[in-house]
């Protein structure tokens, strides 16, 4: 006989997971990203997962061939949120160099548009790993190749370019990495500043009260 096909949940956020209810492929990758984030790549484990949300083992091969090909799926879903994420703000349209950084900017404010947490975790797991370090490299040149092209668009030569957009992309790692303890509202109040120091140019009020708005709704402590 045929086997059985695996049942989806309705609601894949839906809690507790318990039983014999089987989950998405989408379940097992979200699974895989909480533990990759919060405890590393070692811990990425298929009977772990499989404890975790209350289902069998064997569910997860109707999804992945392997445990590699799992980690390999998380190294896809970390390029295609964060990596693609940023190019994505990087060709946004704008009027101004100012507005084009803004959009970059949404990154920091939108989650879902780069997670700052998974960027993380995959440069540790690059210290461990060749494969990996070598993704996290193209990745880091595909981001910053993505902002050189924004800043030459707005007329800077190719040097100014490129090293706008390296002090703007290396600057903000090393910033989300130092974790200052810093208030939401108050790196918004320093964004006219930073725009200054990125662009060389004031931004418009009319482009910080867009950016504003549009973060009040990722960050909770921007008063209305």
């Amino acid at each position: 006989m045929p086997p059985k096909p695996v049942l989806h949940r309705d609601n894949p956020d839906a809690e507790p997971l318990i039983g014999n209810i089987k989950v998405t492929r989408e379940d097992w990758l979200k699974m895989g990203l909480d533990v990759l984030i919060r405890d590393g790549e070692e811990r990425v484990k298929v009977l772990a997962l499989a404890e975790a949300m209350g289902v069998s083992r064997s569910s997860f091969y109707w999804y992945f061939k392997s445990r590699q090909d799992l980690l390999d799926a998380l190294l896809t879903c970390w390029e295609e949120t964060n990596t693609a994420g940023l190019i994505r703000q990087a060709n946004a349209p704008a009027e101004r160099i100012t507005g084009a950084v803004l959009n970059v900017f949404r990154c920091i404010a939108n989650p879902n548009l780069f997670d700052t947490a998974l960027d993380f975790a995959i440069r540790d797991w690059a210290r461990r790993s060749e494969p990996v370090r070598a993704r996290m490299r193209a990745g880091d040149d595909a981001r910053v190749a993505a902002l050189t092209m924004m800043f030459a668009r707005y007329g800077c030569a190719e040097m100014e370019a490129i090293t706008r957009a390296k002090v703007l992309y290396y600057m903000q790692l090393g910033y989300d990495m130092a974790e200052p303890e810093e208030s939401y509202a108050y790196r918004l109040s320093m964004t006219p500043e930073y725009l200054k120091v990125f662009t060389g140019q004031t931004p418009t009020e009319a482009e910080l009260r867009e950016f504003e708005d549009y973060s009040r709704q990722f960050w909770r402590d921007v008063s209305p």
